[in-house]
């Protein structure tokens, strides 16, 4: 989904990437999906957004094939949950690598405004996107947690694509 322009379509590779992960609401309705949290109005209570700016984003994801459409009972009628597919999930050394250079150079506001990537595989904190910095081994959202001290005294084990 494009912020201004459609760049889907240029040679350049950056340029197509950014089309669709260069908006900061889909970066974070990504978060949100990879934290486990895909249903609407949770997300919408997490990043206080509009439905509108929310229901933009979401049909783009979508659109996109980074998420997928479930469908869940919450005991009345049935309703939709956003689900990672698995071009959604190959997104995640993207947002890693977003956590990873805003910890290592902007001020955080306050001691609980911080994130960091850590593998599940040897329980370290990594300072690499893509492969864990202590033991080498490849990062995916099954292998990955992410620990918000706004969220948790914990890590926060990612959700994977759904099946």
């Amino acid at each position: 989904m494009a912020l201004r322009s459609d760049w889907s379509q240029r040679s350049c590779s950056m340029a197509r990437g950014l089309d669709i992960l260069g908006d900061p609401w889909s970066m974070l309705v990504l978060r949100e999906v990879f934290f486990g949290n895909g249903r609407f109005d949770a997300m919408k209570s997490r990043l206080a957004v509009a439905d509108s700016v929310l229901t933009k984003r979401l049909t783009g994801l979508v659109e996109a094939g980074l998420l997928a459409k479930r469908t869940y009972d919450d005991g009345g009628r049935p309703r939709q949950e956003y689900v990672l597919t698995s071009m959604g999930e190959d997104a995640l050394p993207v947002l890693n690598a977003v956590v990873m250079w805003s910890e290592k150079h902007l001020p955080a506001p306050s001691a609980e405004a911080h994130m960091f990537v850590i593998h599940t595989g040897c329980g370290q904190r990594t300072g690499s996107a893509d492969t864990c910095t202590h033991c080498g081994e490849r990062l995916t959202a099954a292998n990955t947690s992410w620990h918000s001290l706004t969220r948790s005294e914990a890590p926060i084990n990612l959700a994977t694509a759904a099946a």
